[in-house]
């Protein structure tokens, strides 16, 4: 098989590349480890940019999310048995804190390639790269995870294959800077079938530990819990879910958690990590290949769609006029964004979580940190810009 620009990866980063290079008419073919069913059914966080939102809607794949996504102006930061609300939307001049499941993003994307008759590979195996230095890289892999080998030779190849697959270790060690860390806890989330408890997420910094409340439809709720980073989903009980929740989601004026049948518990434990370079020869990685930040900030999916704009728009100059500067800076471009989004992830995630070595001292720097972020209007603007996401530099 032969294409110009080869994706592994068939999550955000990499059907958001495809469809946005069928756009500019450039082919591409996409090779995915799962089946159809499975990466429309994984259930994950989807609290989108205003800056992804305007890419959906702009490029003719966000007419379900603007019909069935929820647009909130605000989020609650709850402290001290008492919430304070950000109004993000007034602070930031009209933009919103969207929420459209990842899953959904997915599917929309899926039906959009296969309507265009772009390619999608499901089910591979044995994934490999090669040739990467050369003007004719090529992918490797197993049709069927264990059918005959296939090899598809292209002009680039574009990892956007999660934390774990094969393209990032492709980059020789000894070119790769990798910036890591790891927090000292997990996160417990659920899925429930209750109404909502809230009309914006609420973040809750609790002597017990961190809480969020998030949604995902008006009928399925998304709550998450700090939990210890040994623990096991055997140890947390339905019962005890809900208790644990209700303890540090209470407050004075008698909030009222809605409880529900939980059908979906997950732990995940957070971390933030960068690879540097995001591109090797024809190799250029995207999405979570390339960097990982803890769910605190909603940066994931954004990060991964703002790499593959600038990665589209590098390609276009290529196959329009020959010219390689934009593909040269990639990593500078992306890795600027990348990092102002782990800092601002840091910030939240350090403000609003108790660490095992948290002392009393700072302890009252975090309730310091959060009564001024919400009672100066400077100190909320800044945090509401970069939730809703700060303008792409090219």
């Amino acid at each position: 098989m032969r294409t110009q620009v080869g994706i592994i990866g068939a999550g955000p980063a990499g059907l958001m590349l495809s469809h946005l290079l069928h756009l500019q008419g450039i082919e591409s073919v996409i090779i995915e480890k799962r089946t159809r069913e499975e990466i429309e059914g994984t259930i994950k966080a989807g609290v989108l940019e205003q800056g992804v939102v305007d890419l959906m809607k702009e490029t003719g794949v966000g007419e379900r999310l603007m019909r069935e996504g929820q647009f909130h102006k605000g989020i609650e930061l709850r402290f001290n048995g008492k919430g304070h609300r950000i109004d993000m939307h007034e602070l930031t001049g009209g933009k919103y804190v969207t929420v459209y499941a990842q899953h959904e993003v997915i599917k929309d994307l899926v039906e959009a390639r296969l309507k265009a008759g772009g390619e999608i590979i499901f089910n591979v195996g044995d994934v490999s790269l090669h040739d990467l230095d050369t003007n004719s890289p090529k992918i490797r892999y197993r049709k069927d995870k264990n059918g005959d080998l296939q090899e598809i030779d292209c002009d680039f190849i574009v990892g956007a294959d999660g934390f774990h697959g094969p393209s990032r270790p492709s980059i020789p060690a000894s070119v790769r800077k990798e910036y890591q860390k790891i927090y000292p806890f997990g996160w417990l989330g659920i899925l429930a079938e209750a109404p909502q408890s809230s009309a914006e997420l609420i973040y809750a910094n609790h002597e017990r530990g961190f809480a969020l409340v998030s949604t995902r439809t008006p009928e399925i709720q998304r709550l998450y819990l700090q939990v210890d980073l040994n623990d096991t989903i055997a140890n947390w009980s339905d019962d005890r879910i809900w208790s644990e929740l209700h303890a540090r989601l209470e407050t004075h004026d008698g909030f009222k958690l809605i409880e529900g049948t939980i059908f979906e518990k997950d732990i995940v434990w957070p971390r933030s990590y960068i690879c540097d370079p995001m591109q090797y020869g024809r190799l250029f990685i995207a999405g979570d290949a390339a960097h990982t930040v803890p769910p605190t900030g909603a940066k994931g999916l954004n990060l991964a769609v703002a790499d593959v704009q600038v990665l589209s728009r590098g390609l276009d100059a290529f196959y329009k006029s020959g010219k390689t500067d934009l593909l040269e800076r990639y990593t500078e471009t992306c890795l600027r964004r990348v990092w102002n989004s782990e800092r601002f992830s840091w910030y939240m995630t350090s403000m609003l979580h108790r660490f095992h070595d948290t002392t009393p001292f700072e302890q009252q720097m975090q309730l310091a940190e959060l009564n001024y972020v919400t009672s100066s209007r400077a100190a909320a603007t800044s945090l509401s810009e970069n939730y809703v996401g700060l303008p792409m530099e090219w």
